[in-house]
């Protein structure tokens, strides 16, 4: 299996309330950007604010965790919202904010205009970055494998 690390771009809000219930959902619902994750990957959440849309700059990473068993399912939300959604297995961890790690990022510094990543919603990143993320939101490795 060849494992893939990703980002994600959730307000910190919506974050949590994926956390509680064990899920992921992207991009407003989307099934596209969880199509493209596959069991024993990895997620860390992106939050650019606190709540969307008007919520406070975070800017920061909020959480972290593994594809369970890939499968994308529907949940109704209400009966006009009915998203994909995605079970991970999220992992203890702190808020790190970008600009604390930025200058270790590769994917930071090989886009010029990295604003415009992030509002893709969704986007690989190497192993290396996601291991840079991931220590300095104190996240252990004990009995979790890590695959190159």
């Amino acid at each position: 299996m060849n494992q893939k690390f990703w980002v994600g771009v959730v307000s910190e809000e919506h974050v949590r309330i994926g956390e509680k219930g064990e899920f992921a959902q992207l991009c407003h619902g989307k099934c596209a950007p969880l199509k493209k994750m596959k069991e024993g990957d990895w997620l860390i959440y992106y939050s650019p604010k606190t709540k969307y849309p008007d919520g406070k700059p975070l800017q920061s990473f909020t959480a972290i965790g593994t594809v369970k068993s890939g499968i994308i399912y529907r949940f109704e939300m209400n009966p006009q919202f009915i998203p994909f959604r995605m079970d991970i297995e999220y992992q203890p961890c702190q808020n790190i904010s970008l600009s604390s790690i930025k200058k270790m990022l590769e994917f930071v510094n090989e886009n010029a205009n990295i604003g415009l990543l992030f509002r893709r919603g969704h986007f690989e990143i190497e192993q290396k970055d996601f291991m840079t993320i991931a220590n300095a939101m104190g996240v252990t490795f004990h009995g979790m494998e890590i695959k190159v």
